[in-house]
């Protein structure tokens, strides 16, 4: 075993002991609503009041069964950890402290909620898996029909949350809608933090120098585009490079030292992949 899938397995499980603890302190003691299969646990228990840890273990399983046939075996490794982890280390919690109210405050409850979903998904899908449940069906949904995962996904998410407006106060489906957009947006944080970086167009008559000081003083790439301005009809290459963000004021100062007239576009990036950020550099000596 590897050291990347030692870490892989620490993350999933991290993962969804975390999601465990929001259920069990700020979903179902809040009386909260939420999407996915929790939320059709919730709903169960309320309307035929099946615990919900049976209700989890039951479609979690039932889910991997529909995954490992129509999406592969592949798929089903990745999964296999959350599908039966999560409802174990859920009832861990039910026994050992219970359904704690952290809070009384259902908007509070929402965020804080929200923040944990979302970085617990976030740290799953980061390590190649999935949590299981109703993370499956938009899977399927998108190989045999082609629409995109996230659109499937709100759609069951919507219709979850709809179905628990018969039992629960109208507000509280507010606070649901709260709970679900917070973890949306922690869970796209979460999946490109600490991959974010700048990318820099440069356009200057001194292309040379600054190519040649981006590789030697900051050493990163170079990409020389071709180019003609729109006035002047100069054919200067746009010199393109991508740096950290703690990289960036260095960078300026060195271009702005060779001409302080160049012409710079930074913009942000949510993800690089290639030598020198998802692997390590290769220095090839001619």
């Amino acid at each position: 075993m590897t050291l990347k899938t030692v870490k892989n397995i620490i993350g999933i499980l991290l993962g969804n002991t975390l999601y465990a603890l929001a259920v069990v302190l700020f979903i179902v003691p809040s009386g909260l609503i939420t999407g996915g299969s929790t939320g059709l646990a919730i709903a169960a228990h309320h309307v035929f009041q099946i615990p919900i840890t049976l209700f989890v273990s039951i479609f979690n399983i039932g889910m991997f069964a529909i995954g490992f046939f129509v999406l592969g075996k592949t798929f089903a490794l990745t999964t296999l950890i959350s599908t039966f982890y999560f409802p174990l280390i859920l009832s861990v919690f039910e026994q050992t402290i219970g359904y704690t109210k952290m809070t009384s405050d259902p908007l509070l409850a929402a965020l804080f909620g929200g923040v944990m979903i979302g970085t617990a998904i976030g740290l799953v899908i980061k390590c190649n898996a999935s949590t299981g449940g109703m993370d499956i069906p938009p899977l399927v949904i998108n190989k045999k029909m082609g629409i995109p995962v996230s659109v499937s996904m709100y759609v069951f998410d919507f219709i979850i949350l709809l179905m628990q407006v018969f039992y629960t106060d109208k507000e509280m489906v507010l606070y649901g809608i709260v709970l679900v957009a917070t973890y949306t947006l922690v869970l796209d944080k979460v999946l490109v933090f600490g991959k974010a970086q700048t990318e820099v167009m440069i356009v200057s008559k001194e292309y040379e120098k600054i190519n040649n000081v981006i590789i030697q003083e900051l050493d990163r790439g170079t990409t020389m585009l071709k180019s003609i301005s729109g006035y002047m009809k100069n054919e200067y290459p746009v010199v393109m490079t991508v740096v950290s963000n703690r990289e960036l004021p260095k960078l300026n100062d060195l271009i702005l030292n060779i001409d302080e007239h160049a012409f710079m576009v930074v913009s942000k990036v949510n993800e690089v992949r290639g030598r020198g950020f998802t692997f390590k550099k290769e220095y090839i000596e001619s």
